[in-house]
């Protein structure tokens, strides 16, 4: 075959079994002997857990054990004599309560509902201490994070933009965004003996996954197995192994039996993390004509008294516009929540919110088109760095983007632009995002029936990494993509990266690449023809003339070498309109475009797929999220779906995604860069600079609901 199947739209190879239910998950696996697991949370915000009664619980009928932090045995990983100790909330290694909901016990039953019964009845005593759970009453408490990456920043001079003409200082806050993908966090663990050990459970990188469990255990790396073959959504809550799943590991151990631990709906709001709660502040000053004098960006950033947790919220601001003088500064602030995680472009979204939107400001008060003045401060090479870009066609972005949305029709004058009754703005907002590549392992097997089966360990939380990868195997081996198989989500597969920072099909795509390569030069050696022959050969032939049922390679790729002279990124531009009712305040998202310089497209379809997403959940940023705490209890009063509000079907427009779609030179032997993160990155400003566009009342507080914008 010589069809290119890179660039088309295949449809997904997994997608029959996931609307027929064919599809296994983590909590649908049932080995014999299963029992369950439901976790107690405590019901104090800080302090000591002195006793705790299980009697009740313990004759409830179905019920095995109860495990408290009195007689939970021992995790190896969590003691300080470990040879690697772990970091994080130590689930029943001590008393010491951190924050409301932590999990005093695990209570295991023969049934999911004997044991949720069963944790109902366990009562505990406690020493309350103070606690401080309000972000804004405790920023004073902030320090800088240990690391030189988190040092202080400065490019030219500090504070720069004070000399400039025109400055904008303002302070943008957004709430905490919590990891609820639809299915829920689930583990199941099985021991073989004393020193084997099986999970199924929602993991992002399952050789990570792999690595904690036997740290924790003190077992070798490969007598632990980790599945992971599907997981509904993660968005980065399963980059980490979270207490909850070494708790079902400890269980299942100490009962002798398989252990399931499903967190309920509630605890999916406490226990695997969230986009922490940002307060930033920038100064931003430019001369007359929208030169750039200087940027300063200070993020103050909510963390556990447990464990810090630190993002990359202020550095975009170091290399995303050319100005000659920038400085920034990254504080965190402690207070008795759970560990926030990384979530979709983890720091770059929150950063990007903060500088995009000040951006905006400056090109009100400079009477210059936003577009306009991003174009005048375009940055050449990278500023931070003075690296030339290994691509960067964000120009084309935003040429594009403004065409697509209509940006001729934007009023320059906010508050001008009307349909009937209905105010129109316009926005926009640009984001980047780090072009990644590691080292990655792949298994390819070629059959004597002409299929194709590739295996790395590899994970998809929904972008259609089984899909892209099909379609790269297609490509080179120019075979159809219904002969290609491609197995991950095993930890005993090749070893392949976490599937975190949109680098995926780089890593794992770079590797199929290359053992497709390698495949096809090894037939065309057994064929005796130049593996540059224009001359087609049947690999089926191939086998068989050589008596072969079939042929396994596996190889190796690894970051080009020269990588490291050149600043990879992926770019974004989003275009928003939106309409705005000046009585009610409610606010409807008309259109969206987003552009994205993301490398070469492998797949159209389930990229255009990944970019809608991305929209959606900058939408949520901007018009809906927003986790709130009673400061009186510290505990969270929406942690459920009927108050947490995430946009629905009847919040999202059109949503049109375009793709530059020129391959990167540097990066990896595909082109491609990395769409996830930018995705999302820059959405949330738009849909608030289009709202300022519409009605010249700026929201510098999201979510953006009607009565901030009938404040004003």
């Amino acid at each position: 075959m010589n069809k290119d199947f890179i660039g088309e739209s295949l449809d997904r190879v997994d997608g029959r079994l996931k609307v027929t239910g064919a599809a296994k998950y983590s909590g649908e696996y049932k080995p014999a002997g299963l029992t369950y697991g439901v976790l107690v949370p405590a019901t104090i915000t800080s302090g000591i857990l002195n006793a705790i009664d299980t009697k009740a619980a313990l004759r409830a009928s179905g019920v095995i054990a109860v495990i408290t932090p009195f007689n939970a045995p021992k995790v190896p990983g969590y003691q300080p004599d470990a040879p690697r100790p772990m970091k994080g909330l130590k689930l029943f290694n001590d008393n010491k309560i951190h924050f409301n909901g932590q999990p005093v016990a695990l209570v295991i039953a023969d049934t999911f509902e004997r044991a949720t019964h069963a944790a109902s009845l366990i009562k505990c005593k406690y020493e309350r201490q103070s606690f401080a759970t309000n972000f804004h009453e405790n920023m004073e408490t902030n320090s800088k994070p240990a690391g030189e990456q988190h040092k202080e920043y400065v490019r030219g001079e500090a504070n720069a933009y004070k000399s400039a003409p025109f400055i904008v200082e303002e302070s943008y806050t957004l709430p905490s965004e919590m990891h609820n993908p639809m299915e829920l966090h689930v583990t199941t663990a099985i021991w073989d003996g004393d020193d084997k050990v099986t999970l199924y459970t929602k993991s992002q990188g399952v050789i990570s996954s792999q690595r904690a469990i036997a740290t924790a255990f003190n077992l070798e790396q490969k007598n632990v197995q980790i599945n992971s073959h599907f997981v509904g959504g993660a968005f980065g809550s399963s980059l980490r192994t979270w207490p909850h799943e070494i708790a079902a590991v400890q269980a299942a151990r100490m009962v002798k039996r398989p252990v399931r631990v499903t967190l309920t709906r509630e605890q999916m709001f406490l226990l695997v993390g969230y986009r922490p709660l940002t307060v930033q502040k920038i100064g931003i000053g430019a001369t007359a004509d929208g030169k750039l004098v200087g940027i300063t960006h200070e993020s103050f950033s909510q963390t556990a008294t447990y464990e810090d947790f630190t993002e990359r919220s202020v550095n975009v601001s170091r290399f995303l516009y050319a100005s000659p003088n920038a400085n920034t500064r990254y504080k965190i602030v402690p207070l008795n929540v759970g560990v926030p995680a990384p979530m979709r472009g983890p720091g770059e979204a929150t950063g990007a919110y903060a500088l995009e939107s000040a951006l905006d400001e400056l090109s009100y008060k400079l009477n210059i088109d936003p577009i306009e003045l991003r174009l005048k401060n375009y940055a050449d090479v990278n500023p931070e760095t003075n690296l030339p870009w290994s691509s960067k066609y964000l120009k084309e972005c935003y040429q594009q983007g403004a065409a697509r949305i209509g940006w001729d029709k934007r009023a320059q004058k906010p508050g001008t632009n009307r349909d009937g009754e209905w105010l129109v703005g316009y926005g926009m907002g640009g984001g980047a995002f780090g072009a990644y590549r590691g080292k990655t392992q792949a298994r390819i097997i070629l059959s004597a029936d002409g299929t194709v089966v590739i295996k790395s360990a590899t994970s998809d939380i929904g972008p259609g990494t089984a899909t892209a990868m099909v379609v790269i195997a297609a490509d080179r081996l120019g075979l159809s993509a219904d002969k290609i198989t491609f197995e991950l989500g095993n930890s005993a597969l090749p070893v392949a990266p976490t599937q975190g920072g949109s680098s995926t099909v780089s890593s794992v795509g770079s590797a199929v690449n290359d053992v497709c390569v390698a495949l096809k030069q090894k037939l065309y050696n057994l064929s005796g023809k130049p593996e540059n022959s224009t001359d087609p050969i049947d690999y089926t032939n191939v086998l068989q003339q050589h008596n072969l049922p079939s042929l396994e390679l596996t190889t190796e790729s690894d970051v080009n070498p020269d990588a490291k002279k050149y600043a990879m990124y992926s770019f974004s531009a989003h275009f928003v309109q939106v309409y705005v009712h000046p009585v009610t305040g409610v606010v409807k998202i008309k259109k969206v475009v987003a552009v994205v310089d993301g490398g070469k497209i492998i797949n159209m379809k389930t990229a255009s797929s990944q970019m809608i997403g991305g929209a959606v959940g900058g939408i949520g940023m901007a018009m809906t999220e927003e986790a709130v705490i009673d400061d009186r209890y510290g505990k969270y009063i929406n942690s459920n779906f009927a108050d947490y509000h995430v946009p629905v079907n009847a919040d999202i427009p059109q949503i049109e995604a375009i793709f530059i779609d020129k391959p990167d030179p540097v990066l990896n032997p595909l082109g491609t860069k990395g769409i996830g993160e930018i995705s999302l990155i820059g959405v949330a400003p738009a849909v608030a600079n289009a709202v300022y566009n519409a009605t010249g009342r700026r929201i510098r507080e999201m979510p953006i609901t009607p009565d901030k914008i009938l404040k004003g």
